[in-house]
């Protein structure tokens, strides 16, 4: 079995990498909420309930479930010198520039003895009066001498995972994020891909997080070993697919022929691909019901050593079925009703995650497509939903498939 391996969204998962809900949503404020991407505070522990739920949905569907904070804690214990490189780039990237506020967070996280602690606070974020600071000739020491300031902010959006990078084929699309608040988040799957026992060295990169364009796993949907589909969204730009069908097509493991790109709106409504369609069985995909119409689509194939860009109008249905090979069948998120369409698509109602063809995980909120997608032929296996789709991201966006089926 490779490393990693996902080459669609159907084929039986094997492997996941989920994230577990801490006390980085402690760190939530009113106040913060908009810079930290979040529109609601989620209660921790009915958040936590709700994911220990997922995960062992997952488990008894037979996929071996993996945590990010695990493997990172991992990584850190199998490479002694390790700490200090990431502890001074973490610090560096939370934005501290205050060398006397550098040295004071160094000093704090590494008297943290426990390596998966360690990792949890890095997560959690810093508040000032964490930390032992003693007032000099400083005008910035009073200046933040508030209870409530966070020196290092906290990361609220880590369990999605789907988005700091995604698997493609054998390799991994190490992202660089839309908002300087997620970009933080990509430095751990950089540590474990580099330097955990296990991936260090069998893992290709086909982007990375130094990169000046951002791209997020949410609008990286593999159609098949052949295909694959990226979002132009509000979260990834065209500069970064650009870079990618360079890299896809110029790696001689890629079976990938082309990609391609969908226009879709910059709006939170469509915040990735995946917001809008996710294939869910042979022949169906859960689609949101504003994007049935005439689509702006490229075509990115390898021509000549280099890229060849094709610009396709037509609808959903058309594109998919003849990337796939075959027709299909497009369901709509609140099965044909606008009021409960827009009410299940604002939680999630067509991010699903398919565990094999026809079997799928979805928000038990949303009854009523849940309902429509039974009458369409689905297993549908529902899971508690009721703090964490507050984050806005559903069972898709939280977890990242590392094995599939070949």
């Amino acid at each position: 079995m490779s490393i990693i391996n996902v080459t669609s969204e159907i084929k039986p998962l094997k492997k996941v990498l989920l994230h577990r809900p801490g006390e980085e949503l402690l760190n939530l404020t009113p106040d913060t909420l908009e810079e930290l991407l979040f529109d609601d505070i989620p209660f921790l522990k009915v958040a936590q309930e709700e994911h220990d739920a997922f995960a062992d949905i997952l488990r008894r569907e037979g996929v071996e479930v993996v945590y990010l904070e695990d493997l990172m804690a991992e990584t850190l214990k199998a490479n002694k010198g390790l700490r200090k490189q990431f502890l001074e780039q973490f610090i560096k990237e939370a934005g501290v520039e205050i060398e006397k506020y550098q040295k004071l967070l160094f000093d704090f996280y590494n008297a943290i003895e426990d390596d998966k602690e360690l990792v949890l606070k890095t997560m959690a974020g810093v508040n000032i009066n964490e930390l032992k600071i003693t007032k000099d000739n400083s005008l910035v020491d009073y200046m933040n001498n508030e209870d409530s300031k966070m020196i290092v902010n906290p990361m609220p959006n880590l369990y999605f995972t789907r988005d700091p990078f995604a698997s493609v084929g054998n390799g991994v699309v190490l992202n660089k994020m839309y908002s300087v608040t997620r970009n933080r988040e990509t430095i751990y799957a950089d540590y474990i891909f580099r330097y955990h026992p296990e991936y260090a060295g069998n893992v290709e990169f086909l982007y990375n997080r130094d990169l000046p364009f951002h791209i997020e796993g949410g609008d990286v949907l593999n159609i098949n070993d052949k295909v694959l589909a990226i979002g132009i969204s509000q979260r990834t730009e065209a500069a970064a697919i650009d870079l990618l069908a360079k890299n896809v097509f110029l790696n001689s493991n890629s079976k990938i022929e082309q990609i391609l790109a969908f226009d879709i709106p910059e709006s939170r409504a469509f915040m990735h691909l995946d917001t809008v369609f996710t294939q869910i069985d042979v022949d169906k995909f859960t689609i949101h019901p504003a994007i049935i119409g005439t689509l702006r689509v490229f075509k990115l194939t390898k021509f000549n050593g280099d890229i060849k860009v094709e610009e396709i109008r037509d609808t959903l249905e058309n594109i998919l079925s003849s990337a796939l090979g075959h027709p299909v069948d497009l369901i709509s998120c609140g099965a044909g009703d606008a009021i409960v369409a827009a009410r299940e698509q604002w939680n999630d109602g067509s991010n699903t995650l398919c565990i094999r063809p026809g079997t799928i995980i979805v928000y038990e909120r949303n009854d009523i497509t849940n309902a429509y997608l039974r009458k369409k032929g689905l297993n549908v296996i529902e899971m508690p939903s009721a703090e964490l789709s507050r984050g806005r991201g559903g069972p898709r966006c939280m977890s990242m498939p590392l094995v599939r089926e070949k």
